[in-house]
């Protein structure tokens, strides 16, 4: 009888989809975001490889890629350049794993302002981290994923979305500092607030962060941002800024970059009243941010599409419902809606059927409680 082989070792890396709760578009200027994680994973599985080189996989894209372990090639625009960029970055700071074969599945929605990029980076980061037998920092992860979908995706994204997928804690949002990224995690479970969920809505609008529109709200921003910092000496960036020192400015600089520098401030300013009604636990204050948040989006930094003001404007008037707001990066994508838990599955089939009856689009709901970041699990893999 022959005898079997042992059981290749490999490592399972989980990690959660987030979802935006207030400060949006300020990760790149300092400023404060609000994000949760919610319970969509993505699942990065490592094992070694006896060929002398990486193997990435997935059930979630079509097509596997093979690099040889000193390759150093450009991006090739195929999703394999989220867990490459992350390598390189590993590299970068002489973190070398083992060869490798990396397969990545999940149910992250893509496309949706729910992070998936975030998640898969995150994911293939802690998975290749453990198998190098090396450690990093949550904020490190957080950073060193950022810069590979900065620097190899060539996508100009802040650091919240990877900062909330690594350091989430369950039941909790996290109010981070993006300058500095520190950071706190804020209740979701205390007071009336404890009887809320958050109930995500797809338009099912797709959008694209990578070029187009995005990145000229985010060349507009930065432009203002420098008019500023001209004119105050003091400002390290919009962070820092009031909207007094903002109006004081205004006819120093283009009309469209006012615009998108009184939302961030304004948006700074929500985050801060909304950790005061999270620990005060009054999702009534906190709603009522979500709506001044979505106006300020729409108004201001003008990123989002008639759908999604249908959706937050329908979702506000339907029982149960404390606020609502676009989510994510914008130009289509996903509401956030704050909803009384016993409201929540009829809110969400409501909202679903008024979407259908006016755009005869078939809205995905998710109705969620805030979970852990992202970690790590070793396992055994089979040999069939």
């Amino acid at each position: 009888m022959e005898t079997p082989l042992p059981a290749a070792p490999s490592i399972q890396c989980i990690a959660p989809a987030r979802v935006n709760l207030l400060g949006e578009h300020t990760d790149y200027t300092g400023g404060l975001v609000l994000p949760m994680a919610i319970p969509f994973f993505t699942t990065a599985t490592i094992a070694p490889r006896s060929q002398d080189e990486y193997h990435f996989r997935s059930d979630l894209f079509d097509g596997e890629r093979t690099i040889a372990r000193d390759d150093r090639s450009l991006a090739t625009k195929q999703w394999t350049d989220y867990p490459i960029g992350v390598l390189r970055q590993l590299q970068q700071r002489g973190i070398e794993p083992p060869a490798f074969d990396l397969h990545l599945s999940g149910n992250v929605p893509f496309g949706a302002g729910l992070s998936s990029s975030a998640s898969v980076e995150v994911a293939s980061a802690l998975s290749m981290l453990t198998l190098a037998a090396a450690t990093l920092p949550a904020e490190q992860v957080a950073l060193l994923c950022q810069r590979a979908e900065n620097q190899f995706v060539h996508s100009p994204c802040g650091i919240m979305d990877q900062f909330a997928v690594t350091a989430a804690r369950a039941g909790h949002a996290l109010l981070i500092h993006t300058r500095d990224l520190s950071y706190e995690h804020l209740p979701m479970n205390q007071g009336a607030l404890a009887q809320t969920q958050i109930v995500v809505c797809n338009s099912m609008v797709r959008h694209s962060v990578a070029s187009g529109e995005y990145g000229v709200r985010r060349r507009e921003l930065e432009a203002g941002q420098a008019i500023l910092r001209q004119q105050f000496p003091q400002l390290r960036d919009l962070g820092d800024a009031s909207l007094q020192q903002l109006e004081s400015a205004r006819g120093l600089m283009p009309h469209e970059s006012y615009l998108r520098c009184r939302h961030i401030i304004s948006d700074n300013g929500r985050v801060l009243q909304a950790r005061e009604a999270m620990f005060a636990g009054d999702p009534v204050a906190f709603g009522r941010l979500m709506l001044a948040g979505h106006a300020s989006e729409r108004d201001d930094f003008q990123c989002s599409i008639k759908e999604v003001d249908f959706l937050v404007e329908t979702a506000a008037a339907l029982p149960g419902c404390f606020g609502a707001r676009l989510t994510g990066g914008g130009f289509g994508g996903c509401t956030v809606n704050l909803v009384a838990r016993e409201h929540s599955a009829n809110f969400a089939t409501a909202l679903q059927h008024a979407y259908h009856q006016r755009y005869n689009i078939a809205a995905d709901t998710y109705i969620c409680d805030a979970v852990d970041g992202a970690y790590t699990r070793s396992q055994f893999a089979t040999n069939n």
